[in-house]
Parts: C-alpha cells; structure tokens; sequence
C-alpha cells in the first residue's frame, strides 16, 4: 500500500514537473507549486527541503527518463547511420512540440534551461554525468573530421539542441501572430527535416574544411 506521504510526495512531483515546464525554475513559484499539488509549503520542505531540492529532484527524475528512453549506453542512436541517427535525434527534441506527457514535460524544462540556466542544473552537471549531453556530442562527432576539437564538438551539440529548443520553448507565441504557425505532425516532421539538413550541411562543410586543412 502506498503511504500518505508517499501520495504526498508525488502529487508535489507532479505538479511541480506541469509548472517547471510551463513557466521554468524562475517562473514557477512555491505559492503555486503548493496550490496544484493542494498541499502546504511545509509539505514541500519536509520532503524536498524547499524550492531547489525540488527541483533538483525533477531533474534527476528526467535524467533517469532519458536513460530508459535511449538505453543506458545510447545504443539505439548509436547502431543507426549518421543521418538517420541525426534526424532521430532531432525529431525527440521537437516531439515535445506535439505532445504533454512525462518526457515532453521534460524536455521543454532543457529548453528553458537553455534560456535562464539554473544553478541547480550546473551543480548537478558538474557533479554528474550528463548522458543526455554526451550523445549530442557523440552524434555531433559522427560528422566531423577526426581532427576537430571536444570543444568543436560541443559547441556543435549546443547548437543543435539550440535550433530545437528555440521552437519547443515558444511554441504558445509561435503559434499566434505574427507567425500563426500551425504546430501539427507534419509540421514538426517538415521541422525535423529543416534542422536536420541544416546540421548535417553545416557539418559537412565543417569536415570539408578540415580534411582540406589538416
């Protein structure tokens, strides 16, 4: 049987995923944390010692999501060719586009991130694998010649996640004027496709350059 403060705990989780998705760290409030989950803010310390052990909580929980989605070591992009590896990639950063489910929740809490980086997440990166991360770099590498640098290599997994994120967290603007986006499947499959070819063009030239300046 599940306990009280066991229901307690979750409910606070739950809401606070919603929130931290909708609005980020910073935008999410204690008050209204407390409100969704119909608990008092003693609740939220008692079990999460305040706002960014909450937090810190969610983002643990995301992580452990990513590591059942992908398998542990990555193996499902990994055993794909570069380019469909490349547009598999793409199409899970936009997928929160489409849907509000756990993962997509998730993954528009990185897209804020990207935004109004928290000190939460970079105490926890630096205290922590960062599987996530390590696969957009390893993806990013499949395209680059083998003298390009780590920091070549990260610098092109940031923007990669860059060009999908910017989508995932404005969806609400772009899909009012001035852009009246229609943000549907075949949007984001055309989407995908977009970024896709953009990232492999722009590595391509990359590898080009490199392989004419060893």
């Amino acid at each position: 049987m599940t306990r009280p403060s066991d229901h307690t705990r979750q409910r606070i989780l739950k809401a606070a995923v919603e929130l931290f998705a909708d609005k980020g760290f910073d935008g999410a409030s204690v008050r209204a944390i407390v409100a969704k989950a119909r608990v008092n803010q003693a609740a939220i310390n008692y079990h999460f010692d305040g706002k960014e052990g909450l937090y810190l909580e969610v983002i643990e929980t995301a992580f452990a999501a990513f590591a059942r989605l992908e398998g542990l070591d990555g193996e499902p992009l990994r055993s794909l060719p570069r380019d469909e590896a490349l547009r598999r990639f793409v199409y899970q950063q936009l997928r929160p586009l489409l849907f509000r489910d756990e993962i997509s929740r998730f993954m528009r809490i990185f897209a804020w991130e990207n935004v109004r980086p928290s000190k939460v997440l970079r105490t926890y990166l630096a205290n922590n694998a960062a599987p996530f991360l390590d696969r957009a770099v390893e993806l990013v590498r499949r395209f680059l010649p083998a003298t390009a640098t780590d920091h070549e290599a990260l610098c092109g997994a940031i923007w990669l996640m860059g060009q999908c994120s910017i989508f995932v967290r404005n969806r609400e603007q772009f899909t009012q004027s001035p852009f009246n986006l229609k943000i549907d499947e075949p949007f984001v499959e055309h989407l995908t496709d977009l970024i896709t070819g953009l990232a492999r063009g722009g590595l391509a030239q990359h590898a080009a350059a490199g392989s004419a300046h060893p």
